[in-house]
Order: C-alpha cells, then sequence, then structure tokens
C-alpha cells in the first residue's frame, strides 16, 4: 500500500462498508489486490433492514469464511406465510447447491463483523471518512475520490485506477459519475422497529403477512409485513411496499399501527415494547441503474439497484454480486493495462445477467402488473395456499434458490420459465459529460 500525501493509493477503492462493500474488499484482498475500504460512520452503526438472509444469503457468509455458528446468528427452517386468515410453514429446500436454513441478525452486529472479516483478510478500513466526489482523469474515468476524514473532516483523496461503489441505495459515487437511476423501474420504501417479544423471538420462521391493506386507501398493500426472530428476546417488524405510480405513495407508518393490533395479544407488541425507534428506507429495485460497469466505476448492491424485485431481498445479492465484482478485477488486473483489461472488466456486467437477468426481469414485470397493483394477495390464493408443491414452487421463484443443474421437478419448472423470458439487451453505452 503507498501513501500519498493526502491520502492513500491503492489497486482498488471500494467504497461504503456495508455487505457489498465489505465482501467485495475481503475478496479482493484475498486475491493478492491492494484495496482501501471507505465507510462514512463508524462502527457500530445501525441500517434499516429485515435482518434476514435466505440460504443464498447464507451460503455468500459460508464463502466470506463467516463462522455463522457463532453466537449472535439466529437459525430460520424457512417461511410462514399469512394469507387470508390461513398460515402455512415452508421449510427451505434441502439442495446440494445451498444451505437449507436461513439467518438473522440486526445490521448494527452484521455489518461491523463483515467489516472486520475484510480489515482481516488484509482490506485496509478507513472509517468517518465521507467520501464528497471523484477523481476523475481528462478522458472522464475516475481515478480515486476525495473526502473528507474525520471528525474534523480534514479534505483528503485516495487514488486508484478501479472503485467499486457501494454506497447504498444514494448511489452518491455512481450519480455523479452521470449514471443516472432507470426511472422506469420502481423504487420501492421498506420500515421497520425493534420490539422485545420474547414470545416469538426464538421463532423457527420468517413470518410474512400478505393480506394488509393501506391505511390511506383501504387498497391491498403492495408489499407484505414481516415479524423477523431475532434471538436475543427481539424482533424485527416491518412492512415493505412497491406500490405501482398509479396508486401514489403508502403511509407505512399509519398502515403499520392498523396491522400491530391484529398480531396476537399474548406477543405483547405494542408501544411499552418497543425497542428502536420507528424507522424507513428506499429500496432500489430490479437492476435500477446501469450500466453496472463504466470508465473504472463498478456498482454494486444497492447503488446497482439489485434489491430483488420478486421479495425485496437485497443482501444476499449484494455479497453475490461483490464476489462476482471481486473475481472480475482481479483477473483483469492481471492484464496489462489497456483495451484487454477493459475488456475484461466489462465482463462484470454480463456475468450478472448471465445470474440474475431473467430472474429479474420477469420479476420487473410481475411487480409492474401485480404486486405493484395488488400485493401478495392473488398470488398466494387459498389453492395454492393449500397446495405444498406450489409453496415449495413459489418460495423458491421468490427467493431464487434452485440446483443448477435442476435436481427435482420444482427446479425443471422454474429453469424452463426462466427460459421462456427473453434475454434483455444491454443499455446502449455511453459517457454522459462531468
Amino acid at each position: 500500500m503507498r501513501s500519498c500525501e493526502d491520502g492513500e493509493e491503492a489497486q482498488v477503492l471500494v467504497v461504503g462498508a456495508g455487505p457489498a462493500g465489505s465482501a467485495a474488499a475481503l475478496h479482493l484482498a484475498r486475491a493478492g489486490v491492494e484495496v482501501v475500504l471507505l465507510e462514512k460512520s463508524r462502527f457500530p452503526r445501525d441500517k434499516v433492514c429485515g435482518d434476514g438472509l435466505t440460504p443464498r444469503g447464507v451460503q455468500q457468509l459460508v464463502r466470506m469464511g463467516i463462522d455463522v455458528s457463532a453466537p449472535g446468528w439466529m437459525r430460520n427452517r424457512g417461511m410462514r406465510w399469512v394469507c387470508g386468515g390461513r398460515q402455512v410453514d415452508i421449510d427451505w429446500p434441502r439442495l446440494g447447491s445451498h444451505p437449507d436454513f436461513g439467518l438473522t441478525r440486526s445490521r448494527r452486529d452484521f455489518d461491523e463483523l463483515l467489516a472486520s472479516q475484510a480489515a482481516a483478510a488484509g482490506a485496509r478500513l478507513r472509517t468517518g471518512v465521507r467520501v464528497t466526489g471523484p477523481v476523475t482523469d481528462k478522458a472522464g474515468r475516475i481515478t480515486g475520490v476525495s473526502a473528507l476524514a474525520g471528525p474534523e473532516k480534514r479534505p483528503v483523496s485516495f487514488r486508484a485506477p478501479l472503485v467499486v461503489a457501494a454506497d447504498g441505495a444514494s448511489a452518491r459515487t455512481a450519480v455523479m459519475m452521470g449514471l443516472e437511476r432507470d426511472q422506469r423501474r420502481q423504487i420501492a420504501t421498506a420500515a421497520r422497529r425493534y420490539y422485545q417479544c420474547e414470545a416469538r423471538s426464538c421463532d423457527p420462521y420468517l413470518e410474512l403477512w400478505a393480506d394488509l391493506t393501506c391505511s390511506r386507501t383501504g387498497r391491498d398493500l403492495p408489499g407484505y409485513g414481516w415479524v423477523f426472530p431475532l434471538g436475543d428476546g427481539r424482533i424485527n417488524v416491518g412492512l415493505g411496499a412497491m406500490p405501482h405510480r398509479a396508486h401514489g405513495p403508502v403511509d407505512l407508518r399509519a398502515t403499520m399501527g392498523q396491522w400491530l393490533p391484529r398480531l396476537p395479544r399474548e406477543w405483547g407488541v405494542d408501544e411499552d415494547s418497543a425497542a428502536s425507534p420507528w424507522r424507513s428506507a428506499a429500496l432500489p429495485m430490479g437492476f435500477n441503474r446501469h450500466p453496472q460497469y463504466q470508465r473504472g466505476l463498478m456498482l454494486v448492491g444497492d447503488s446497482a439497484g439489485m434489491v430483488s424485485p420478486w421479495s425485496g431481498e437485497g443482501i444476499g445479492q449484494a455479497m453475490e454480486a461483490a464476489e462476482v465484482a471481486a473475481e472480475t478485477i482481479a483477473l483483469a488486473l492481471a492484464r496489462p493495462e489497456g483495451a484487454g483489461r477493459e475488456h475484461a472488466l466489462r465482463q462484470y456486467p454480463a456475468e450478472i445477467q448471465r445470474r440474475w437477468g431473467r430472474h429479474y426481469r420477469l420479476g420487473n414485470l410481475v411487480g409492474d402488473l401485480i404486486l405493484g397493483r395488488h400485493g401478495y394477495r392473488p398470488i398466494l390464493h387459498p389453492r395454492v395456499m393449500a397446495s405444498p408443491t406450489l409453496l415449495r414452487t413459489l418460495a423458491r421463484l421468490l427467493t431464487h434458490v434452485a440446483d443448477e443443474p435442476p435436481r427435482d421437478t420444482i427446479d425443471a419448472v422454474l429453469h424452463t420459465l426462466f427460459r421462456a423470458v427473453p434475454r434483455s439487451r444491454p443499455p446502449a453505452r455511453r459517457t454522459p459529460p462531468l
């Protein structure tokens, strides 16, 4: 690692030490790449999230070397859907390519753990550093970032030929490089609050409510409510909504107030048991920012709108994309600087599309036609709720958990469905003015 007068130089800068940034820094460091990981806050710090991981996300933690059997993790067996007076438990599938359990852990602990793991692997973690803008060359290619460091907000710059933007839903680095959000893609919102609830804190299922209505309009909530056990005496209770443009925004706080009295009285979920303030955040979904690589800048996680349009899940996708980004960068840096390296770097968005493109494209369509207008109630029809096979198929579809190649009939059906979705055409590459 080389020092310069007012900052550091590295082969790669990673902006943001959430799950995407820490995972990218960890995999880069393990590949022998000099990497600096910049985080504007100091740990521990909180984030608005459901705090839940499906088996696909758990797989990424295992690949990162995280001990998921250590204290602090709460395992779950599957999902419990509640809709129309019915509730059904759906266990995670036993597949060869994924764990058969999910996890919960608060982001206050989770993010610090991942950042520490990245630092232990060799990444240079710098907290209390707020990135203020990109540094570019005459051709408009990013060559570093400017920042304010420490409580005194000392101006500093960091230099690297490649920058990974993992700065969350704000996507500040991408926006400052001229990469605008795709207005055709929806922005969902989520809100959550922690409650003390011994009766439900160790529940083995992630509970999801699909029959909620919006407080203002009485329409079906274009999303769902969740109750996720944390195993420490608390539960995470929240709502996610992806309203169609024609219906306007949803008042999540009022809708939550309308929903909580429906929870069983013995849970004791009320104002007296609240263990945190009410907080909300945006969920950028369905690849709503692209290109995911351009002029030395690679977008990972929420900064690229990688939250699933099917479920609102984003942590697992962020970590998986981060691993793809790190592998792509490591291979590219093995080439001499020039056209060959650029060609290698452009394989990142191609690989992301190969893995998720059709799943997300179909999810965007379903979100626009059904989920954003009517929520999950039409999908969880009584006939579906009464059919274990249909429910297992739906669970794998929503969470994108399936074996490749297919190992059973459900896998075969899902792979056939995705193959029927046309491949998306990559957007025309453009270089907007700075």
